[in-house]
């Protein structure tokens, strides 16, 4: 089974998603942009999901975790949490 590394931040609106995004295309670490900003649990490890197949997430996540270019900013994604940005840091 396919499995991917990821991590993402989690914000309640796109317009903070779509600032938070330029922020990181800017030059900022995408890491410590999820701990100041993400209200996901998994933002004191810098967004990081670890490790998941297909499925364990909601389907807005797998379309982008499954099928995005590696070490790119991904979003605003949509889901029924709110808005995120994916990086998916590796597949095999």
């Amino acid at each position: 089974m396919v499995q991917a590394t990821a991590r993402h931040l989690l914000v309640s609106t796109e317009d903070k998603c779509a600032e938070l995004k330029q922020e990181i295309l800017d030059g900022a670490d995408f890491g410590e942009v999820a701990k100041a900003n993400s209200s996901c649990p998994s933002s004191s490890q810098g967004g990081d999901l670890g490790s998941f197949g297909p499925g364990m997430m909601v389907k807005e996540f797998d379309e982008v975790v499954f099928n995005a270019p590696l070490n790119e900013v991904q979003g605003p994604v949509k889901t029924q949490f709110g808005y995120h940005l994916l990086e998916v840091t590796s597949r095999s």
